[in-house]
């Protein structure tokens, strides 16, 4: 039986990851300077996997982010199943869960198991994960892409790899992320393990 290998990656750094303002789905912010040097990093450390697809979400730091494996003409689908959380009214704003009241309130509500909670006009993590379910479908019902490269985003990745290994939604603060992370996943047929764990050894300064 053959594995499929999935290599599951959040964005590149942008501007607004380094002020701490909220992107989420509305804000279609580009790579910083930064985020381009991530993204050339990871490129240059597995620029030799065999890709047989690179999905990403709609957004163009999740396109920038892959923008040298798509030079070399691999196939390319987007999906909305792969955005960002949307933040609602607060997109664009910065906000933490020190500073603002209601942004702690829903992420308690989240650690407590009330992952129908949301902020004004955005989305839960129960809406977040009813919408990647059909991007799980494709990525389970092809068997021929044997080895994927996804890029998406820190929130929804937490809600994702909820949902491949079987975590609560309220568990999802679990799996950290970082810009430009690894997260590689070996999917049999009949379920998701992971090979490897936030790695980022890609983006060490060479010595």
């Amino acid at each position: 039986m053959s594995v499929k290998k999935i290599y599951l990656i959040r964005h590149g750094q942008t501007d607004f990851n380094v002020r701490g303002i909220v992107q989420g789905s509305g804000v279609d912010s580009s790579l910083n300077e930064a985020g381009q040097r991530q993204a050339a990093r990871f490129f240059a450390a597995y620029r030799h996997v065999p890709f047989d697809k690179v999905y990403t979400s709609l957004l163009q730091r999740t396109h920038q982010s892959v923008q040298g494996f798509l030079d070399l003409g691999l196939p390319h689908e987007q999906h909305v199943g792969f955005n960002e959380i949307c933040w609602g009214t607060r997109e664009g704003t910065r906000i933490t869960p020190e500073e603002d009241e209601e942004y702690h309130n829903v992420l308690q509500d989240w650690r407590a198991g009330r992952t129908h909670a949301r902020m004004e006009g955005g989305e839960s993590p129960d809406d977040v994960a009813a919408r990647q379910r059909p991007a799980i479908e494709l990525l389970t019902s092809r068997p021929e892409e044997e080895t994927v490269l996804v890029c998406m985003h820190g929130r929804a990745m937490r809600v994702l790899l909820c949902q491949l290994l079987g975590y609560p939604l309220s568990q999802m603060d679990s799996f950290e992320h970082h810009n430009l992370c690894l997260y590689q996943l070996d999917y049999t047929g009949s379920m998701f393990t992971v090979r490897s764990f936030l790695d980022t050894r890609h983006l060490q300064e060479a010595r």
